[in-house]
């Protein structure tokens, strides 16, 4: 689905991907981790054509994706921080949205229903929460049922009943074989939904592994202490 292969990148001396190996297949809800600065935005941005890498390749279904653009229909990415023009409603960004993409299929709109965004479509984005921005970016990242859902902190600033709700679509989409890759700080809350785990440190990835593995491996449970226990280890390891 997405091959990457010894990707590079630098912004200036900074080395923010450093040879980065990845293979992320469909049916797979992939957790890519780690701290602040090490490299996951732009490893994503580079997938989505945002960012152009110094070197390596990335592949999408096969096809690299340098110069090309359609293959980006097949993803839906769901930014950390939604930007939209301020003076226009909910309702006419979704229409907006529709033209632009001009697409015959049927659309996905039971995040719409399930967020009762419909009652708001008069609603001015400059006057919407944080949250209810994050509702019109999830809604706007299904919408066209894409085969990949690139979800950056997607429970950021979302109440818990509505932080739910996204939780079973994201469960009920990798359950119809699409890859998701979701960046989070809160692993508790990803617990139920990951089947892996990319975790990166520095521009690198440290691991790449099956969370049954991980938790195998590791003697732990949940996820998040099973991360600890590795890192922890990997210190040590580097301290000798």
């Amino acid at each position: 689905m997405i091959e990457i292969k010894e990707l590079q990148k630098k912004f200036g001396k900074f080395e923010v991907l450093k040879n980065i190996n990845l293979s992320c297949k469909k049916g797979e809800c992939i957790a890519l981790i780690g701290p602040n600065g090490c490299g996951k935005t732009t490893l994503i941005k580079s997938v989505l054509g945002m960012v152009l890498p110094d070197s390596g390749t990335i592949h999408f279904n096969g096809n690299s994706v340098l110069g090309e653009y359609l293959y980006r229909e097949k993803i839906g990415y769901m930014p950390q921080i939604g930007r939209y023009p301020d003076n226009m409603t909910i309702g006419q960004i979704i229409e907006m949205i529709k033209k632009i993409r001009n697409s015959s299929d049927d659309l996905d709109e039971d995040l719409l229903h399930a967020f009762e965004l419909e009652k708001m479509f008069d609603k001015q984005m400059r006057t919407l929460s944080g949250g209810t921005t994050q509702k019109v970016s999830a809604v706007l990242a299904f919408l066209f049922n894409p085969d990949v859902l690139i979800l950056d902190e997607p429970t950021a600033g979302l109440d818990p009943l509505a932080a739910e709700v996204l939780k079973e679509k994201i469960i009920k989409e990798k359950e119809k074989g699409k890859l998701i890759l979701i960046t989070s700080h809160l692993l508790s809350e990803l617990d139920d939904l990951i089947t892996e785990i990319i975790f990166m440190q520095e521009g690198k990835v440290h691991f790449h592994q099956k969370v049954e593995e991980l938790k195998t491996t590791t003697g732990e449970e949940r996820i998040s202490k099973a991360i600890a226990k590795i890192l922890k280890n990997k210190q040590n390891e580097s301290n000798h």
